[in-house]
């Protein structure tokens, strides 16, 4: 925008009229969405509607048409495809490892399109931030991650998956189903909480509050996100009934943050040794006492909107990887047998069902079911940047503040990267001598470079541990009478919940 405010110093200094200066705010809006366009039509893209653009072809959702017609045009169009928006607004999708890296080397940031509607809500922690902030914020959090830390979650993760088997068990000896993802988020919400905050609990219902004020917000910026002319004038759908409740389910969520916050801050306060006591920091003990070279602190916002990025990044993905990797399992039983062989192996001979640190890596059959469900079910479909310098991506020249899409729904089921059968549940995919031929882009659900997920070896240990403990207590079937329909939210859920059955495996067959 630095042409904009040059125009509006000129406009105050000389006195120029607002509406010649609101004119030449149009006429550079203007230039750029007409530039945009060009840009876009160098890209394939699915037959488009004049006005609607392509949402007409998705029934104005992102479900599963919206997956569909992805995986159509990516297998006519494998390197990258054009979506257009409502008023013509184009969207550029990269789906083939080559472009996205490209991407990823290029001057870039994080896209205003896809990441300004969540700044009221994560503002600018970890996921939202750029540069020197970014940089600073993940150099201090970084500690919270270390090798020797998660070590010490283990024990965390088993405990979440003990109570997670008690609550299971009671719909087991009835025989009835029960909603998957409502029971994954409550555990992994715990175990973030755990983690993460010292231990910070909330109650029960505090917890169902706040998955439901999570929902909430996803709803609605989805809604918001099918709305061409909210997506340009967010100022205009924080006016209208959706946006308003928006905002109130924001400052539901900003109050549980920083209910967090006053307590720990209360407890250090109250017994200063206690961090000395500790053999490690918790992630809130981090940002309570973390400094910079100048010796100042984090501001009271800025570690709320940390706690704010952890407390649902820490807990919704994972929750979501869980669900999909039963799903597929559930679908496929002579899967789901040969994980539940491989826990038994790995547990013979012992007294409790316990997994301790050295078994996350002897759980190779279970990684690889993991890691398949992953790429098949695309927990977080799309990740995107705006290029700040002129570049070129695979061979077109692409212009300073373009938005450019990693598709990564695309990209994993992208046809010239996974084969024609890439719509098939296959672990073999992951199989050690198989990654190594793969390209370092074709799988890359926790993104790559410097922006990926500092949380990812913490989500994968936590998957295996919960995984492992509920596939040696349960074998898990579908309800056939609620069908899974797939849904984009924040990330991808199941439309009307996704519905299993459990049975112990001692009276299992």
């Amino acid at each position: 925008m630095k042409t904009a405010v040059s125009l509006w110093d000129v406009a105050v200094g000389l006195s120029v009229p607002v509406g010649l200066y609101l004119l030449l705010v149009v006429v550079k809006f203007l230039r750029k969405y007409f530039r945009d366009i060009r840009t876009a039509m160098q890209f394939s893209c699915p037959p488009f509607h004049w006005l609607y653009g392509n949402l007409h072809l998705v029934d104005g959702q992102y479900g599963e048409k919206y997956l569909s017609i992805t995986r159509d045009v990516v297998e006519k169009h494998p390197r990258g495809h054009a979506f257009w928006m409502p008023g013509f607004f184009p969207l550029i999708n990269l789906t083939h490892p080559v472009p996205i890296k490209q991407l990823l080397k290029a001057p870039t940031k994080k896209s205003e399109v896809d990441y300004e509607p969540l700044k009221p809500w994560l503002g600018n922690g970890l996921v939202l931030s750029e540069g020197a902030v970014w940089k600073m914020h993940r150099r201090l959090l970084t500690p919270a991650f270390h090798f020797d830390i998660l070590k010490q979650y283990v024990s965390v993760y088993n405990t979440a998956a003990g109570e997670l088997i008690e609550k299971l068990s009671e719909y087991g000896g009835k025989g009835e189903s029960f909603e998957v993802f409502q029971h994954a988020s409550l555990c992994t919400v715990e175990v973030i909480l755990q983690c993460a905050f010292s231990g910070e609990g909330m109650t029960e219902q505090t917890k169902k509050e706040y998955l439901g004020g999570v929902k909430k917000i996803g709803d609605l910026l989805t809604e918001a996100n099918l709305n061409s002319l909210y997506t340009m004038f967010p100022s205009i759908y924080r006016l209208s009934p959706g946006g308003r409740e928006f905002l109130r389910q924001v400052d539901f969520v900003h109050d549980t943050a920083e209910s967090i916050i006053r307590r720990r801050r209360g407890e250090l306060e109250s017994n200063p040794e206690i961090l000395a006591e500790k053999k490690r920091l918790d992630f809130i003990d981090i940002l309570l006492t973390a400094q910079d070279e100048d010796g100042r602190g984090m501001t009271d916002e800025e570690i709320r909107e940390q706690v704010d990025t952890f407390l649902f990044a820490g807990h919704d993905t994972t929750s979501s990887t869980l669900c999909w990797t039963l799903y597929s399992l559930a679908q496929h039983p002579q899967y789901q047998e040969k994980v539940q062989q491989e826990v038994e192996e790995l547990l013979s001979g012992r007294d409790d069902d316990t997994i301790k640190w050295e078994d996350l890596n002897k759980l190779t059959f279970l990684t690889m079911c993991v890691k398949e469900a992953m790429r098949l079910h695309v927990v977080v479909p799309l990740i995107s940047r705006t290029t700040t310098e002129d570049t070129v991506i695979d061979g077109i020249p692409i212009p300073k503040d373009t938005y450019l899409a990693i598709h990564l729904y695309g990209l994993h089921h992208n046809p010239d990267v996974w084969g024609p059968d890439h719509m098939e549940f296959d672990p073999n995919r992951f199989q050690p001598d198989r990654i190594k031929a793969m390209d370092s882009h074709a799988f890359i659900p926790f993104s790559a470079g410097p922006r990926n997920c500092i949380g990812q070896a913490f989500a994968l240990n936590e998957e295996k541990v919960l995984l492992a403990r509920l596939l040696n207590k349960f074998t898990f079937e579908l309800d056939p009478a609620h069908p899974v329909v797939k849904d984009l939210n924040t990330v991808l859920k199941a439309k009307d919940g996704m519905w299993m059955k459990v049975k112990s495996r001692k009276t299992a067959g």
